[in-house]
């Protein structure tokens, strides 16, 4: 793994240096933009509209547009002087119970590994979240961006999950024709239940595969080939309006198979012979 960032934990005056690497990777497969006449990737290119010319890094400012068509301008030093990352410190703030983080806060994971040193600070801190079973709410600068984090224990590993500051969350009366109360039919709530319960299953992750990213790249692989993209025909599903027909259907679908009249007799037989 890549190491991303070196800093530190801190819990009171605690100290843990730490490595951070990211816990995920995005698998989307990249498309470039294509010239369809002579197959030529198009480049970015840095225009000024009103200079009518490419613009060079040396040239560019980051700016807050304000009004329209009016910014104020920063220099990258004035930007780094407000960035807390130079601190390079991860500081928890308070410590909390996981159940209480709605998962509408969580952004993106990452693995802490022990520094250089203070490798009996990191297995002390791990082994104090895992036996407290808490979550440690701290705040923390990466990319330029100050954001909360989260920090917790995954198997023998200190994970970070940055998370959106509640300002960053948009209220749920945002939402439009959200349903003024619930008014449901008793029946079709029980069968709605009925269903829940024959699709619930414990959660195992490896069954879950991303049926876009496979089917682009068999068709890429077709192309590559000379061969014409082929395609497997969709499955008709069912027109269903009525609400009842479509749960009675569904749970028709997930219902577990009777085992057979023969072996239930075969089995009720043996029973009495014994």
């Amino acid at each position: 793994m890549h190491t991303i960032w070196k800093g530190a934990i801190s819990f009171g005056l605690v100290h843990v240096p730490v490595k951070m690497f990211a816990a995920t990777e995005d698998k989307d497969i990249s498309m470039r933009y294509v010239h369809k006449e002579c197959s030529t990737p198009l480049s970015y290119v840095r225009k000024c509209q009103s200079c009518d010319r490419e613009v060079g890094w040396d040239e560019i400012s980051k700016g807050y547009e304000y009004e329209k068509g009016r910014f104020v301008l920063f220099e990258k030093d004035e930007l780094e002087k407000l960035n807390q990352e130079v601190n390079r410190e991860i500081k928890i703030l308070d410590f909390v119970d996981l159940e209480e983080i709605d998962p509408i806060y969580f952004q993106k994971t990452y693995y802490l590994s022990p520094g250089d040193t203070g490798s009996n600070a990191y297995s002390l801190l791990l082994e104090s979240i895992k036996q407290t079973n808490k979550i440690g709410i701290a705040s923390v600068s990466l990319r330029s961006k100050s954001s909360l984090a989260a920090i917790r224990v995954i198997d023998r590993c200190i994970a970070m999950n940055t998370i959106f500051y509640p300002d960053e969350i948009r209220p749920v009366g945002q939402v439009p024709n959200l349903p003024e109360a619930s008014q449901v039919n008793d029946k079709e709530l029980t069968m709605a239940k009925m269903l829940i319960e024959q699709l619930s299953t414990p959660f195992e992750p490896e069954k879950y595969k991303d049926e876009y990213r496979s089917a682009l790249m068999d068709a890429i692989q077709q192309k590559i080939s000379g061969e014409e993209i082929r395609v497997a025909p969709e499955q008709q599903r069912a027109n269903v309006i009525d609400l009842m027909s479509a749960l009675q259907a569904s749970l028709d679908a997930v219902k577990p198979e009777k085992p057979a009249a023969g072996k239930r007799k075969g089995k009720k037989a043996k029973d009495s012979v014994s």
